[in-house]
């Protein structure tokens, strides 16, 4: 049975992100054996820097992530925050660097859907949990050429 928000849900999420950033990932690098990554968007409201630990699949110098929020009718708010400001930070393996965050469409997103699910099938229920298209979002280098 994958995860539904509840009080611990929301702690965990409040939580994590400062534990891995202190530790440098040793605490909270890996959640149900994927890696994890912090994800520092600009809040699209605020203008405020938003930090979020988001499971990831790597992918060359990219990193692959979903926007599934527990298969929620809303997208997360992070994911928000890109749509406004595609340019963020990410932090994985002890490295911070600047990335530019694109969904995957086609064939593209159903490969990289299934390379998640097959690695956390969570991610499928999750899918069945909404009528929401869950976007898988492509973080790659910021100085990669634009697509």
């Amino acid at each position: 049975m994958a995860l539904r928000r509840n009080f611990f849900v929301e702690l965990f999420w409040k939580l994590h992100p400062g534990l891995y950033s202190l530790t440098g990932g040793r605490i909270g690098g890996k959640i149900m054996g994927m890696p994890v990554l912090l994800l520092t968007t600009k809040g699209r409201k605020s203008g405020q820097p938003r930090t979020v630990a988001l499971t990831y699949l790597p992918s060359g110098e990219s990193c692959i992530v979903i926007a599934s929020c527990l298969g929620e009718e809303k997208h997360p708010a992070w994911y928000r925050n890109l749509e406004a400001e595609p340019l963020v930070e990410i932090e994985a393996g002890g490295r911070k660097r600047k990335v530019r965050a694109r969904v995957a469409d086609g064939a593209e997103r159903e490969t990289l859907w299934r390379q998640m699910a097959d690695r956390l099938p969570d991610y499928d229920e999750y899918a069945t949990r909404t009528t929401r298209r869950i976007p898988v979002v492509v973080l790659e280098p910021a100085s990669a050429t634009a697509r």
